[in-house]
């Protein structure tokens, strides 16, 4: 974990995608005053399940696994951030410890906002508050629909449909046309809600259909709108 110069809210290439832009220009240089900023690599714990919550996290750069740990001490990831998400503030809004851990899957850059800045902008700033509440509202959905498809799809939809979600994660402006990611057979499992010996089954079946190569931890797409009819068979 390395300390190094606070990226600055307007300079931000996610910044459309921030749940800060709804502040004004005075309000993000209050914010800018005090937050502060740290780099991770790949492996590296930004926030334990469990912990207290000490500020919001924002997503600068880089790609960020959100997981819980069952009783049988498996791994989940619940969900993925990028650039312009926002982690942290479920736990800052409820008064409570984080429910999920975040663990930055390669190098990135993340900004802490503290509490008093938050709850200032929850209590003056009706657009900001109503952008958190429609935060809150999407990120609860598109967990829902995960853990329903998690439930009831076979493990080779899944499959794809982890696939997809991954290309759509790393995909950034600078490489919109970008088929290749990468992810350790572990992670792929967690996402997928199987095991590693699993995930890595299935990925040799795809990589013998040609819809996929693999170099390591390192996946190229070769037939993107397979792995959607595959995905999307039982929606």
């Amino acid at each position: 974990m390395n300390r190094f110069s606070t990226p600055q809210c307007h300079s931000c290439p996610s910044y459309h995608l921030s749940l800060l832009h709804c502040c004004g220009k005075d309000e993000q240089e209050e914010i800018g005053l005090h937050k502060t900023a740290q780099q991770y690599v790949a492996g590296q714990v930004i926030f334990r399940e469990g912990s207290r919550a000490l500020g919001l996290y924002c997503v600068h750069d880089g790609i960020i696994k959100i997981s819980k740990t069952g009783g049988d001490g498996k791994e989940q990831i619940v969900r993925l951030a990028k650039g312009g998400d926002m982690l942290g503030y479920r736990g800052l809004v409820t008064g409570t410890l984080h429910s999920a851990s975040a663990v930055a899957l390669d190098t990135c850059t993340v900004c802490l906002v503290r509490k008093e800045d938050f709850f200032q902008e929850m209590s003056n700033n009706s657009v900001f508050s109503n952008g958190l509440i429609q935060l809150l509202s999407k990120t609860l959905g598109e967990t829902e629909e995960r853990m329903l498809h998690l439930a009831y799809k076979p493990v080779r939809e899944r499959l794809a449909e982890a696939l997809l979600l991954l290309l759509r994660t790393y995909r950034s402006k600078d490489q919109p046309d970008s088929l290749s990611f990468s992810i350790t057979r572990e992670d792929l499992g967690a996402l997928m809600g199987t095991t590693k010996e699993t995930s890595t089954r299935m990925l040799s079946e795809f990589k013998a259909e040609g819809m996929l190569s693999t170099h390591g931890s390192a996946i190229t797409i070769l037939d993107t709108m397979r792995l959607v009819n595959i995905a999307t068979q039982y929606d």
